[in-house]
Order: C-alpha cells, then sequence, then structure tokens
C-alpha cells in the first residue's frame, strides 16, 4: 500500500470518528461518515441557528483543507471583498464547529502537516541535500 493510500485511509478513520457512528456496523460504513454529519448539522441547526464566523487560515494547505471539509458539509464558505486569502467566512452553529468541524479540521490538519514534511524532507534529501537537520544554533554569534 502507497503512503499515499494510507493517507487517505487514515483520513476516512477519522472523518468516520466525527460522525459519531451509533453501532458497530456504522463504524465500519465509513462512505457514509459525511452524510450522517450533515444530518447533524440539521439538527443541531433546529436548536441553535447557524450564525458568521470568520476562520484564519496560515497557509494554504490548511486553507484549502478547511474549504473541502465546509463544502464536504453543504457549507458555502466565502470572503468578503478586501479580506485575506487566509480568511474564510462561513454560517454554522457554534456547536457544530466545537463537536465536529474544528476537531476534525485539527486531526486531518495534523495528518497531513506530518505527511507533506516527510515527502519534503525526502524530496529534499535526493534532490538537494541528504543532510535536511535544523540549523545549528549558537547563543554568543557575533555578525561577521
Amino acid at each position: 500500500m502507497s503512503n499515499e493510500s494510507q493517507l487517505i485511509e487514515k483520513l476516512s478513520r477519522i472523518e468516520a470518528l466525527f460522525a459519531r457512528p451509533g453501532t458497530e456496523g456504522e463504524k465500519v460504513a465509513a462512505a457514509n461518515a459525511a452524510e450522517r454529519i450533515r444530518q447533524r448539522i440539521k439538527e443541531i441547526a433546529r436548536t441553535e441557528p447557524p450564525m458568521e464566523y470568520r476562520f484564519s487560515v496560515p497557509d494554504d494547505w490548511s486553507r484549502k483543507l478547511l474549504l473541502a471539509l465546509l463544502r464536504r458539509y453543504g457549507i458555502e464558505p466565502y470572503r468578503y471583498r478586501n479580506q485575506r486569502r487566509t480568511t474564510i467566512m462561513a454560517k454554522v452553529s457554534q456547536r457544530f464547529i466545537n463537536e465536529t468541524l474544528w476537531p476534525e479540521f485539527m486531526e486531518f490538519s495534523q495528518v497531513l502537516e506530518e505527511h507533506l514534511s516527510e515527502v519534503t524532507d525526502r524530496i529534499i534529501a535526493q534532490a538537494v541535500s541528504p543532510a535536511t537537520q535544523d540549523e545549528v544554533v549558537h547563543n554568543n554569534r557575533e555578525p561577521a
């Protein structure tokens, strides 16, 4: 199994976890996880109406991930004119953010960051130099 296949499988397991399956059979049916989450969004919206939230993400990878998660759950992300590209607006309930969206985003983000770091290290080691460790830090170094 390739690294990408393992990564996709791991992300699917994370999604199934946040879908909060009711039975053991549902845990196996990870393909239905997004639909279960969309149903939870509708249930939450009945008691807690969606509000406009602003998300600020640090980089393009995080932005793409958050946009994909929002769209997967039927939430339309947007930006206002002159907002930074790293700002994402969405109308969602705070409960959905706290219980599902943000924890899932953080889990996915960590897994993807680890994977991207491994790929980056491997490519640099093969194409540039095998010495990829961090720089040496000197405490009292005088400028030359």
